[in-house]
This record gives structure tokens, sequence and C-alpha cells, in this order.
């Protein structure tokens, strides 16, 4: 399937300036989601009224990060104001975002479905990002999202495909001692929805402020984009 163009325009900066560009991941299927009873897809869906992709977006508005949003033209109403395509995979869908703003001086790949993620962790990580070609957020030692890439990782990024996303890139560049691990103290970075449970706890951590109590757990990174 080759990428659609969806109708819009960036809400926020243009893509030239010289901090990075964070490419929010929503063009998955949301398969988990509908097989756990869920209506509509996992990002339209409603968290206290508000779309579980709205969250996300918010919270790089409030960063004053660029924004670029890959997502099919078929889903939702939730980001129609920013550009986006429609892809095969997490790798096909980063590959897409970085050719598309491929003047940026570095990305940060955000899963579109992190509704906890904060500005201020964004802001952090764009600010290693100045020191290290790749940073990645670690919460209580759990690895998080979004990872960091500089420009010099542009090519391995365009190559991206399928489903597996950038972990082969992440892995070259540890071999070379190359990576930041960034600790974080923000649940957000490894908190997503993939089940209407997964929404009922954060919808319940986001009421008693502690996402740890509604759980029972730290939190877990999520490695599908479906």
């Amino acid at each position: 399937m080759n990428p659609s163009v969806v109708s819009g325009r960036s809400r926020f900066r243009d893509f030239t300036g010289r901090r990075p560009i964070v490419i929010v991941l929503a063009a998955g299927t949301g398969a988990r989601f509908r097989a756990s009873s869920g209506k509509t897809h996992k990002l339209d869906t409603l968290l206290h009224s508000v779309p579980v992709l709205q969250y996300v977006l918010r919270a790089v508005e409030d960063s004053g990060l660029a924004v670029y949003v890959v997502r099919p033209a078929t889903l939702g109403e939730a980001a129609t104001d920013v550009a986006g395509f429609c892809t095969d995979g997490m790798g096909d869908s980063i590959a897409s975002g970085v050719r598309a703003t491929a003047n940026s001086p570095g990305w940060l790949i955000l899963p579109g479905d992190l509704p906890l993620i904060t500005s201020a962790t964004l802001q952090r990580i764009a600010q290693a990002l100045e020191r290290h070609p790749i940073v990645v957020p670690h919460h209580r030692g759990c690895q998080g999202h979004p990872v960091g890439f500089q420009a010099e990782c542009r090519s391995s990024l365009e190559a991206l495909s399928g489903d597996r996303g950038a972990t082969q890139v992440v892995r070259a560049y540890r071999a070379q001692d190359q990576v930041m691990d960034l600790a974080v103290d923000d649940v957000g970075v490894i908190t997503d929805i993939d089940t209407l449970d997964d929404l009922a706890n954060v919808s319940a951590s986001i009421n008693n402020t502690s996402i740890e109590e509604a759980t029972g757990k730290t939190g877990r990174m999520s490695h599908g984009h479906d």
C-alpha cells in the first residue's frame, strides 16, 4: 500500500527550524483495542471527553516543538489540522514522517497512544538530543517513548519498513556507545493504551493522580503499532 496524503496543514511551526520535530505515530489499526470490545479506533476514543490522540498533541504543542502526525485519512478528526500519511506499519510510519520532514535537525518518535506524556519530558529529550545521536527515556528502569534521533540517523530511519520500528537503529548506535539513556520521572513514557482495560486504568489515574495505584504496576512499553 502506497502512502496517501491526508489533507491538512501543520498548525505548530514549519519543519526548517533548529529544534527536533515530534513525529506522532497514529497510523496503526488499533486491532487489540477493537479486540477488547472497543467501539472506535483507540486514538479517537474519548478519555475524559477528549480523544486520546488529542492529549498527545496538546503535550507536543505545550512543549513548543513542531509536530508531524502520521495517520490514515480514514481515521477520525483529532488530527485533521496536521499533515499525515497512511502506512503499513511502524517502520513505514517512521520512514514517511522522516522523509516528509527531512530538513529537521532531529526527531522525537512518539506513538499516539501515550496520553500521559508531558511536555516537560519532550523538552528534556529534545535538549539531550543536542549532545547525543540517540536519546532513550526510561521510567523506573522501563524503556519508553519517545526516542530521540539526531539528523545523522535520517538515512537509517528512512529505510525502515514493516512493524519493527527503529529498534535496529537504536541497537546499532548502542553497540557504539552512542545512546543516552535518560531517566525521567514521567510514567507517561511507558503508559500506552492498547485495550479498554488500559483506557480505564489511565482514566482512573487521571482521577486519582497516581497511575501506580490505579494500575498496580509501574507501566509498560508498547512494542506494537496496530
